[in-house]
């Protein structure tokens, strides 16, 4: 689990809420109880130790003697509250100590706070005592005690109590155990539940998830179920309509790009057959172009120019139509690359303005002609561009087969390097504007795209522009067996 997923926050949420409540609730319960269990074992010795010291200690005479103060320091020890008393009576005789239990206490275990406190004397205003019960919660010996002392009027003994508190500390400490193990479980719950929680709030949430990954692959019939009227519910619903609507302009978008792709093929094919008869006419034009009158055979050069560009815009429309149909297929064959370049050059008469590097001997399993029109394309735009020489340079590079061609022009400006095989793109006039359909460098890119392959344009600074052509020396027949008919291109 992810420390960054919405499960582990919500469970780490609910669980630092009931720990925050668990531990708030015991603890405000320990003190509670813990005031209250202290308070009435405090309140139960101090009580019955003030009524034993009015009762045994009061009764003395006047200057006891110590066997008579020892005999009242049994007497209230023998309280059911179960504590010690210390009593100090100053006689003629000197001063007499008496402790309920030997080996009790002794005035030194008892805090000098406390001491001074008895032993201050108070005016009597509206018959009110001279002196006052007081007590204090300390430690002796490890344990806890509680010490409460008070003096007699009238010259009586000074009485001290010691009452061990550790019954009530195993209480509380049974308690503190008890608060904790239910903390413990209260946090444990706290998990459970919001896993529980989570696993509801997130299983439509993961969902809603996985359709939208679908969606986003192209399966627009995805649909979620929806039940319930909550707000995750809602979303679905809402996506659903999204989906929906997305499907249906999809396929609006569809069926018009397939209408244009149909018209475009269709205009295209339907050209052809004047188009060919055009040709033939501009052909014997073109012959018979020294015998016109002066006047009229640049109009008639004009007119085959055109022709001719005319032709080779309809080829590529309809090559451009294939590769959008996804029809155009690969015809591979083993061939020499060198072979292949020096063929591509030598047929089209570049042979004077083309600088070739082009090691014999690396053999690559391609589509012939697609590779003549990619060659055809990059070399002719740099020729045309960038001026001569070009420079071709063949290497293999691992498995993979790598093409330059490299112009001696201006290069290509920064603003339209990325649109150079954008269709019907024309550079602006920082380069000269070509006479053709705009659709050859987009050609290009797509026959080596369906060999797998990539064209990259760039600069050289100082030397022109270099296009780049990768190809994988064995590409995958684009559905297409060894040796079958591919489409014919320009």
């Amino acid at each position: 689990m992810r420390l960054t997923s919405l499960r582990l926050r919500l469970v780490a949420v609910f669980a630092a809420v009931a720990l925050t409540a668990a531990v708030s609730a015991s603890g405000i319960a320990y003190w509670l109880n813990r005031d209250a269990v202290l308070t009435r074992a405090q309140n139960a010795a101090l009580n019955d130790f003030r009524d034993a010291m009015s009762r045994d200690a009061g009764a003395l005479a006047q200057n006891p003697s110590c066997a008579k103060i020892e005999d009242a320091a049994d007497s209230i020890g023998t309280s059911t509250q179960n504590y010690q008393v210390l009593l100090i009576q100053d006689t003629t005789a000197g001063r007499c100590t008496a402790s309920s239990r030997s080996g009790g206490f002794g005035i030194r275990d008892v805090p000098a706070s406390l001491r001074m406190a008895v032993d201050k004397r108070y005016p009597k205003p509206n018959d009110s005592t001279e002196y006052h019960l007081y007590w204090q919660r300390v430690n002796l010996h490890g344990q806890p005690y509680l010490i409460g002392g008070a003096r007699m009027i009238g010259g009586g003994p000074t009485g001290y109590m010691f009452k061990s508190l550790d019954a009530e500390r195993k209480d509380l400490n049974s308690l503190a155990w008890s608060l904790a193990i239910a903390t413990a479980l209260a946090l444990i719950g706290a998990a459970l539940l919001a896993q529980a929680a989570a696993s509801t709030v997130l299983r439509p949430v993961q969902r809603l998830g996985e359709a939208a990954r679908r969606l986003g692959e192209g399966k627009l019939d995805t649909r979620l179920r929806v039940s319930g009227t909550d707000e995750l519910a809602e979303l679905s619903r809402t996506f659903n309509r999204t989906a929906e609507r997305l499907e249906q302009r999809v396929d609006e978008l569809s069926a018009r790009e397939a209408a244009s792709r149909r018209f475009v093929a269709d205009m295209s094919h339907e050209l052809r057959t004047p188009l060919t008869a055009i040709t033939a006419v501009a052909e014997v034009l073109e012959d018979e172009a020294d015998s016109f009158d002066p006047m009229i055979a640049p109009a008639v050069r004009l007119v085959v120019s055109e022709t001719k560009r005319l032709n080779e815009l309809v080829e590529n429309l309809m090559e451009v139509t294939r590769f959008d149909a996804g029809t155009a297929k690969l015809v591979l064959d083993e061939v020499d690359v060198a072979d292949m370049v020096t063929a591509c050059i030598d047929t089209r008469a570049w042979l004077d303005a083309v600088e070739l590097d082009a090691p014999r001997g690396i053999f690559v399993r391609l589509d012939p002609r697609r590779l003549d029109v990619i060659l055809a394309n990059l070399i002719g735009n740099a020729l045309k561009h960038g001026g001569s020489p070009v420079r071709v340079k063949v290497r293999q590079i691992g498995e993979e087969l790598v093409i330059e061609i490299a112009d001696n022009g201006p290069g290509i400006p920064e603003d339209v390097l990325p649109h150079v095989f954008d269709r019907f793109y024309k550079a602006d006039a920082s380069r000269a504007r070509s006479e053709g359909s705009g659709l050859g460098l987009s050609i290009a890119l797509e026959n080596a795209h369906i060999h797998g392959g990539e064209i990259t344009a760039a600069n050289i600074s100082g030397s022109g522009a270099v296009f780049t052509l990768r190809l994988p020396r064995s590409p995958e027949p684009d559905g297409s067996p060894d040796g079958e008919e591919g489409i014919e291109t320009t």
